[in-house]
């Protein structure tokens, strides 16, 4: 455990190799499955440990920006948001029709915030699940947490550009980048190291996890009523349109990450043995380190 917290840490001074980086870190969720008994405190240390390990492995492709921009794909999701927006990228659209140059208005302020808010929101859910209707926590947690690890595939794979990126190397038009504009505003001289801290890997839009992991907490949130189910997809859906809007995603994204969770939905329960078989070895290792 204490090894798989560490090695993000020290990667850089050890120049240790990313693969061993993110193996390492992920042995760490299961180590603390092992050495503490079950409780409700184990649970939350586990999904922070398994965070932790995302964590580090979706900084890594940053660790070396000159590879990162030499690999980089910029020019593919421009050219399929130009079909989608018939001849137009959709978030050019939406900033001309309803933007005001050099005025960040506050139903855009309102768009801004629900877009840092997402930072909540995936684990929130979980939190929740854990709360209220712990049955619901395993499932729901492997289902959340699996969106955030296999959208790491496509990051490392396919490193894509956001549009405001696009439009700042000139290859694609230019867009207002409101998030930006507003953190100066409102944080004035924290929102450069929190931007720094928050924003550890900037070629990373493809798909968007922002809008996976948000309508999977609404696919969560759903199976437990009515009114939750409610809230969560009035989020998802506003953060989608926000991310567009604000420059952040491509609409071919936020398709992509759809696509993500809803396949993580249904073939999820096809995992499930395979899962259960894997979760029954690490609790005879905890049964034997409890006797």
């Amino acid at each position: 455990m204490v090894a798989g917290v560490a090695a993000p840490l020290v990667r850089r001074r050890l120049r240790l190799p990313p693969p061993v980086v993110t193996a390492t870190a992920a042995t760490a969720p299961v180590a603390v499955c092992v050495a503490l008994p079950r409780s409700r405190g184990r649970d939350v240390a586990t999904c922070v440990l398994q965070m932790w390990a995302y964590i580090a492995t979706y900084e890594m492709p940053a660790d070396d920006p000159e590879r990162q921009a030499q690999r980089v794909r910029i020019d593919y999701p421009v050219r399929i948001d130009r079909v989608i927006g018939l001849g137009e990228l959709p978030g050019v659209r939406l900033q001309r029709a309803l933007g005001r140059e050099g005025v960040v208005r506050p139903a855009e302020q309102a768009l801004v915030w629900t877009h840092w808010l997402w930072f909540l929101v995936p684990h929130g859910t979980v939190a929740y699940l854990l709360v209220r209707h712990p049955e619901r926590f395993p499932a729901g947690a492997a289902r959340m947490y699996g969106v955030f690890d296999l959208g790491l595939i496509g990051y490392w794979a396919i490193p894509t550009a956001p549009p405001w990126y696009a439009a700042q190397e000139g290859r694609a038009p230019a867009m207002r980048r409101m998030m930006v504009e507003h953190g100066e505003e409102f944080w004035k001289d924290g929102w450069g190291p929190l931007y720094g801290f928050l924003g550890g890997n900037p070629l990373a839009a493809m798909p968007s996890l922002h809008f996976a992991t948000s309508v999977m907490a609404a696919r969560l949130l759903a199976e437990t009523g009515r009114v939750a189910g409610t809230v969560g997809w009035t989020y998802a859906l506003t953060l989608g349109f926000g991310l567009v809007y604000l420059g952040e995603h491509y609409v071919v994204d936020l398709l992509a990450g759809l696509g993500l969770a809803e396949g993580v939905r249904r073939v999820g329960p096809r995992a499930g043995p395979a899962l259960r078989a894997f979760s029954r070895g690490v609790q005879r290792l905890e049964a034997a380190a409890h006797p």
